[in-house]
């Protein structure tokens, strides 16, 4: 219908639009055939010339058929735990148990059972009287017939009386029948059956009459095993959860409709949980649901530590996999470990020392590593340095450096049983063993590196140690692993913090290649506490709780938090549960092994055995105490002014050495110019660049300059006296 008006509205409208000189009218027609008759070529010379950004699809599109099967993942036909022994053998073993559990505990109550019914067939015998009865009386139509009678309805009253009557005269005569079938059927059970079909009906007669009898609160048979109440997973579940997330293209696309995330692949089993695997919304990341867990969590209706959304490796950001565990990983059930009762170790093959959230194992190779604990107090920070320790004292082949500055003795299962080098404290005599220890283990990795370097290529063809060189014990290339827990009092120390961050510096960079291991454990994961030298250069990182993202990128790596690893999502009950980085893979969730005092004392006993046996055991379990450190009366400073005059204001490095040598060969035979610079390092001095002219020719080589020895040796003394 035309409004009277509209003609007046189109002629004020066109008029406002003549008056305005930069509006025009447009041909909607016209504009959509010139657009598609426009060239399309970008190099045309006219600016005004459209270029199409759509081009018109043409018939073939991506890879063909081939193309796409060829890039096609193909999922595996058997699964994954049927694959592994391990897991078959743990998964049958688990079935195992619950039967024999179930039978042993029927079993054992089988005499109760039996008298429960006994006991309960009397009201049974009521129950099942009192409900013949009332069939036979009709009693469910008595509350219609009532009704009728207070509405005062004759004729409906009279109609439900005839039915009730014709009900009553047939249930009577059924009941009656019944009656006489069987007490005659007693009769000649009792009169022709034999005893034992006899003691049968009877019986059978009696659990009918007991379970009629029983109570609903109070049933007969208990159960052996409380089943976890986890619902199955579907995809009506995960999509509520992830609308609940308050994410706005997530509740845009479901407000529409849409489902808001497209799945993948079928929401399955994986190990002890369901797996649900698709793509997120455009725009949306993984990160996005990771830092909502808790709320996801809520929307699943499962607690905390059952749901793990994670990024997939080599995927988009937006593809999500969500594992949702039938129980908190903090309280299932792990697996035994194979090493807690027996067995050794090779640290040049990989270890089992946690599982995943899926319950399978994860391992750790610890050569070839450094690695960096970090986390709040009482998470698992010193349980989880002294699980890797206790698995590298069973290579009876190791070397154990072990060092517990927060001094309350909870790696003394290792130190007293195997450690070569042990100290728990941080008193000033136990820093200054430790930094004597630190100096010979710099000029351990210096002389296994000329030993490496002078092996032949066949025999050790990577420069690097390995199994069968660190069994020869003529080359002295054994393991040697250095677990320190609360490493920040060592750095932070006002006197020898510097030397011990230039040497552990040293060891995390060169150690691994030269069979030396480094873990370091904090509690106070800044770059005060654990410098960047260090973190930056540890292949492996274990990272329990934390509380901000400078803590969680200083243990996992920078921008590890933005990538979605971030271990400030774990709960106060996540003890031992950290994220693993190493192994060359991705970081994975892993709740490493408990191994409790007493257990680890265990532990250590049968390594000490095992080195005992082998002939490796010495130094402190043996209770050696180091070798005095001769370069301790000695000043370095001093010494070098005793070797260079006055008259040489600047020396190379190469001269020194070799003048320190001919001075005290004892100390410092053996020295060469890397080794000055990082020895005059911690005392703030750095090598110059040096010329001499030899031969007509000026040569620059590193060297020192002696006013900065001066200038360094007053500094000193001044803070000294100050002191």
């Amino acid at each position: 219908m035309k409004h009277p008006d509209d003609g007046e509205l189109f002629n004020r409208l066109e008029a406002e639009m003549t008056a305005d000189p930069g509006a025009d009218v447009v041909d909607l027609d016209k504009a959509r055939a010139a657009r598609e008759s426009t060239p399309t070529d970008p190099a045309s010379d006219d600016p005004t010339t459209a270029v199409m950004v759509d081009r018109p699809a043409p018939t073939a599109t991506g890879p063909g058929y081939l193309g796409r099967l060829a890039a096609a993942k193909r999922r595996d036909v058997v699964p994954v735990w049927l694959r592994s022994t391990s897991e078959l053998r743990t998964a049958a073993a688990w079935v195992a148990r619950h039967y024999a559990h179930s039978v042993g505990y029927h079993a054992l109550r089988s005499p109760v059972y039996a008298a429960r019914p006994t006991l309960q067939a009397p009201a049974g015998a009521a129950k099942f009287v009192g409900g013949t009865m009332r069939w036979a009386a009709d009693r469910e139509g008595e509350p219609v017939r009532l009704a009728a009678v207070r509405r005062e309805d004759a004729a409906e009253y009279l109609k439900l009386s005839r039915q009730r009557d014709g009900r009553v005269r047939l249930r009577v005569l059924v009941s009656v029948l019944a009656m006489f079938v069987g007490l005659g059927a007693a009769l000649a059970i009792y009169v022709l059956a034999p005893g034992w079909l006899q003691a049968l009906s009877v019986s059978a007669v009696v659990l009918a009459l007991g379970y009629a009898g029983r109570k609903a609160d109070d049933p007969v048979i208990h159960r052996a095993v409380e089943l976890p109440t986890a619902s199955k997973l579907t995809s009506d579940i995960v999509l509520r959860a992830l609308g609940s997330l308050g994410i706005p293209a997530i509740n845009q696309a479901q407000g529409k409709g849409r489902d808001g995330f497209e799945f993948t692949a079928p929401i399955t089993r994986d190990g002890p949980g369901w797996r649900a695997e698709g793509n997120l919304p455009f725009g949306v990341t993984v990160t996005d649901i990771i830092e909502r867990r808790e709320r996801l969590a809520s929307g699943l209706r499962r607690p905390l530590g059952c749901v793990w959304p994670e990024a997939v490796p080599n995927e988009h950001t937006g593809h999500l996999v969500l594992w949702v565990g039938d129980q908190d990983m903090s309280k299932a059930k792990k697996p035994a470990w194979p090493l807690l009762k027996s067995g050794s170790v090779d640290l040049f093959k990989p270890v089992a020392f946690g599982t995943d959230q899926r319950g399978r194992w994860v391992e750790i190779t610890l050569m070839y590593i450094a690695a960096v604990i970090g986390a709040i107090p009482r998470m698992g920070k010193t349980f989880l340095l002294r699980l890797l320790l206790l698995i590298a004292a069973l290579d009876p082949r190791a070397e154990l450096h072990t060092y517990d500055l927060k001094g309350t003795g909870d790696l003394d299962p290792v130190g007293n049983a195997v450690s070569y080098r042990h100290r728990a404290g941080d008193e000033e005599e136990d820093i200054e063993y430790a930094v004597r220890d630190l100096r010979a283990l710099r000029e351990e990795l210096r002389r296994r590196a000329k030993m490496i370097r002078s092996l032949p290529r066949d025999i050790c063809p990577e420069s690097k140690v390995t199994s069968e060189l660190a069994s020869k014990k003529s080359l002295g290339l054994h393991p040697i692993v250095v677990g320190v827990d609360e490493c920040q009092v060592w750095f932070e120390h006002d006197k020898y913090g510097k030397e011990l961050e230039e040497i552990c510096t040293d060891l995390v960079k060169r150690g691994p290649a030269t069979g030396i291991v480094l873990l370091l454990a904090t509690q106070r994961p800044d770059a005060k506490a654990l410098p960047t030298g260090i973190s930056a250069n540890a292949s492996a990182r274990f990272c329990l709780k934390v509380m901000g993202q400078l803590e969680n990128d200083m243990v996992l790596g920078t921008s590890a938090y933005k990538r979605g690893v971030r271990a400030t999502m774990f709960s106060w009950a996540d003890k031992g549960i950290h994220y693993f980085v190493g192994e060359g893979a991705d970081a994975r969730i892993v709740g490493s092994v408990y191994v409790d005092a007493p257990a680890a004392e265990a532990i250590g006993a049968r390594a000490r055995k095992a080195r005992e046996l082998a002939g490796t055991l010495s130094g402190y379990a043996l209770g050696e105490e180091p070798e005095p450190d001769e370069s301790a009366a000695y000043d370095l400073l001093r010494d070098i002014l005793a070797v260079v005059p006055a008259d040489e204001p600047k020396v190379w490095s190469e001269t020194v050495v070799a003048r320190l040598a001919e001075l005290r060969p004892e100390v410092y035979d053996g020295w060469d110019p890397e080794g000055l610079a990082a020895a005059l390092k911690p005392h703030g001095i750095s090598t110059i660049q040096v010329g001499r002219r030899v031969n007509g020719k000026v040569v620059n080589r590193r060297g020192i300059d002696r006013s900065h020895i001066i200038a360094a040796i007053a500094e000193r003394d001044g803070n000294r006296d100050a002191g």
